[in-house]
C-alpha cells in the first residue's frame, strides 16, 4: 500500500540533453527475442561458471 499524497508530480526536461531515447525493440527470431553483442567488457568466473558483462549493439551503457 502507498499513500497517494506522499505523491508530487514529474517535471518535464527543459533542456535538449536531458531527453532520452528508449531502447530500440529487440529482433524477433523464431518468436523469441533476439539482441545482438557489440562488445564483451569484462568477465569473470563464478563458482563453476562464467559471467559476462556485456555492451549491446545501439542501447546506452547502462543496459549492460
Amino acid at each position: 500500500m502507498f499513500n497517494k499524497d506522499l505523491l508530487i508530480q514529474c517535471n518535464k526536461p527543459k533542456f535538449k540533453g536531458q531527453h532520452k531515447k528508449p531502447a530500440p525493440p529487440p529482433t524477433i527470431v523464431n518468436k523469441e527475442e533476439e539482441y545482438e553483442v557489440e562488445e564483451i567488457k569484462k568477465y569473470r568466473k563464478q563458482d563453476r561458471e562464467i559471467q559476462y558483462l556485456m555492451h549491446w549493439k545501439s542501447y546506452r551503457n547502462k543496459y549492460n
